[in-house]
C-alpha cells in the first residue's frame, strides 16, 4: 500500500510518499517547502494557511502520480496551537513559540499553581513555551479569544482536522502540552481550572493510529486524490513519530535522539517517570505510540546552527551544512564550548554573535572563523546530550549502550562523531527521514498492514543502511573537556 506523510517541522515541510513492499518501506520526497515565523505587530506567528496551500500541492503532485493512496496523516512539532470556531479555518494566526509573550508565564503560573501540583499531573518539564502558559496568556492579554473559540488544535492535529474535518487531538502531541495526565490518560482539568483556562476549548483526545475518517471532498476534488483517502492521526507529535522509526532489537539497551531544530533525547519506556527527583532535574515524559513513555530532556539543537546559517547567509557567506563540517572538521578540537541551554540561545538573532560574548564570558577563546564557531557548536551539542544522557540512565535506572539517532542532525558524520566521542557510547545514525518513516508505518498500522511496534521496527532494519560511530580512542581529552563544559557559568558584563 501506499501511504502520505505531512511532515512539519519549524524550519520546513515535506510531503513524503511511504510504499511497503515485501517486508520494507521506501520514502519519496513529493514536495518541500520552507517554514518560518512571520514577525507582525511585535509578535511572531505561524502562517497556517501558506502552509496548508503548501500540503495541497504536495497532495496535488501525489495524486499525478496515478497511484492509490491508502492514507494521509500530518506531523509537526508540539505545543503551538490554533483556535478553531465552526466553520472557520482559524480564530487568529497562531503564536509561534519562541515569541516573547511566555517569558514571565512559568513565574506567574506558580503563584496560581505550585510546580508540584502541575508536574504530579503532566509529567513535563518546565519550559515556558509549553502550551500550558501560552494558553494562560491567552487568558491574561486576549481571553476574547477563548470566548470565541470552539477547541484548540496543536499544529499537526489542526492540519489533520483541515483535510478531514474532524477536531481531536491525538495523544502523543497532547501530551506535550503539560495539561494532560499520562496516568489518567485524560486533561488535566483540575490545572486548567485553576489557571481559569475554559475546558470547552479542549478537544476529544484520541489514540495514536485513529482513522478519523475520510479527505474532506473539496480537498479530494482540488486535489485529485480519491474521496475514499482516509486521512489518519498516526502520532501527530514529530518525536513520537521518529521514535517509532528507531531500528534497534527489541530487549536491547537503546535510548534515542531525534535531532532537528530542537533535540529530544530519552528512553522509551512502558511507564511515565513522575516524581520530585524527576521534577528538580526538570526532565519531561511525552506519550508514545501505544501509550508508552518517551522520558527524555529537550535540548535546543540544530536551531543554534540553522540562525546561525541564517546570518552568514545574510551577510554574504551563504555556505550549505556539509561544507560548514568541513571548516569545522579543519579547526582544533575541544577549544571552546557553550551551554546551549542557556537562555539566549532560544531567542532569533546574531547567533555567532550570542556564541562570542558566551565564551568571552567564561573565559574560553572567542571563536574568531566560520568553522571555529560551527565546531563550537557541535562539540556543544554533543556533550549537552552526554549530560541528558547520564542524568536519564540515572533517573531511569537504565543501562545504556547504544544511542539511536534519528532525524537531520545523523546526516553529518562529523556531529555524529563527536557525540559518540562526547557520550562514550555507541551511536546508530539513520533513518534520516524518522519522522516520516515512523507516521507512514503506524498508517500501515491502522490499515491492518502491520500488526504493531515489533512489527514496525522489523521493516525500519530491513529497509535501511544506518552508519555506526564508536568513540575514538582519546576518551582523556575527551572527558577532560566535559568536565570542564559541566561547570560553565557566564558572568555577564
Amino acid at each position: 500500500m501506499n501511504y502520505l506523510a505531512l511532515d512539519l517541522g519549524a524550519d520546513s515541510g515535506r510531503v513524503i510518499l511511504g510504499k511497503l513492499h515485501d517486508g520494507k518501506i521506501s520514502l519519496e520526497e513529493i514536495h518541500r517547502f520552507y517554514n518560518k515565523a512571520v514577525a507582525v505587530n511585535g509578535t511572531l506567528r505561524w502562517d497556517v494557511l501558506r502552509l496548508f496551500d503548501e500540503l495541497k500541492n504536495g497532495l496535488k503532485r501525489a495524486a499525478g502520480l496515478g497511484i492509490p493512496i491508502e492514507s494521509i496523516s500530518a506531523d509537526s512539532w508540539g505545543v503551538d496551537y490554533v483556535f478553531i470556531k465552526g466553520n472557520e479555518p482559524l480564530v487568529a494566526a497562531p503564536f509561534q513559540y519562541r515569541d516573547s509573550r511566555t517569558d514571565a508565564s512559568i513565574e506567574r503560573v506558580r503563584k496560581i499553581v505550585p510546580d508540584e501540583a502541575v508536574f504530579a499531573a503532566s509529567g513535563i518539564m518546565f519550559i515556558s513555551i509549553n502550551t500550558l502558559y501560552q494558553l494562560f496568556e491567552d487568558t491574561r492579554s486576549r481571553p476574547e479569544m477563548l470566548a470565541v473559540a470552539d477547541k484548540f488544535l496543536n499544529i499537526g492535529d489542526y492540519f489533520n482536522y483541515l483535510f478531514s474535518g474532524v477536531p481531536a487531538a491525538e495523544v502523543s502531541l497532547a501530551s506535550t502540552t503539560q495539561l494532560y495526565n499520562p496516568r489518567a490518560r485524560s486533561w488535566a482539568f483540575d490545572i486548567a481550572d485553576a489557571l481559569g483556562i475554559p475546558r470547552k476549548i479542549f478537544p476529544e483526545i484520541v489514540p495514536s493510529g485513529t482513522t478519523l475518517g475520510k479527505i474532506r471532498p473539496e480537498i479530494a476534488a482540488e486535489t485529485g486524490l480519491p474521496a475514499a483517502t482516509k486521512i489518519v492521526a498516526s502520532c501527530s507529535h514529530d518525536t513520537a513519530a521518529a521514535v517509532v522509526a528507531i531500528p534497534a532489537e527489541k530487549g536491547s539497551r537503546w535510548a534515542f535522539l531525534s535531532c532537528g531544530t530542537w533535540s529530544l533525547i530519552g528512553v522509551e519506556s512502558p511507564r511515565p517517570f513522575i516524581s520530585e527527583t524527576v521534577r528538580k532535574a526538570n526532565y519531561t515524559n511525552e506519550v508514545g505510540f501505544g501509550h508508552t513513555t518517551r522520558f527524555l530532556k529537550n535540548i535546543v539543537g540544530m536551531w543554534i546552527q540553522q540562525e546561525s546559517m541564517r546570518f552568514w547567509k545574510a551577510r554574504g557567506d551563504d555556505i550549505p551544512a556539509p561544507e560548514l563540517d568541513k571548516l569545522a572538521a579543519a579547526e582544533p578540537e575541544l577549544r571552546s564550548h557553550i551551554d546551549p541551554d542557556d537562555e539566549r540561545f532560544l531567542k532569533p538573532g546574531d547567533m555567532p554573535k550570542k556564541i562570542a560574548a558566551f565564551c568571552a564570558e567564561t573565559s574560553q577563546p572567542v571563536p574568531a572563523t566560520i568553522g571555529q564557531t560551527m565546531r563550537c557548536i557541535l562539540e556543544s551539542l554533543a556533550f549537552a546530550f552526554r549530560k541528558a544522557l547520564d542524568d536519564i540512565a540515572a533517573l531511569s535506572e537504565s543501562e545504556i549502550d547504544t544511542l539511536h539517532v534519528v532525524g537531520g542532525g545523523s546526516r553529518s558524520r562529523l556531529f555524529m562523531q563527536f557525540v559518540a566521542n562526547a557520550t562514550g557510547r555507541k551511536v546508530v545514525a539513520g533513518p534520516v527521514e524518522g519522522t516520516s518513516c515512523g507516521n507512514i508505518l503506524i498508517q500501515a498500522v491502522a490499515a491492518g498492514e502491520l500488526s504493531g511496534i515489533d512489527e514496525i521496527r522489523s521493516v525500519v532494519r530491513n529497509s535501511f543502511d544506518v552508519k555506526t560511530y564508536v568513540p575514538t580512542q582519546d576518551r582523556v581529552a575527551w572527558e577532560s573537556a566535559y568536565e570542564k563544559f559541566k561547570n560553565l557559568r557566564p558572568t555577564r558584563a
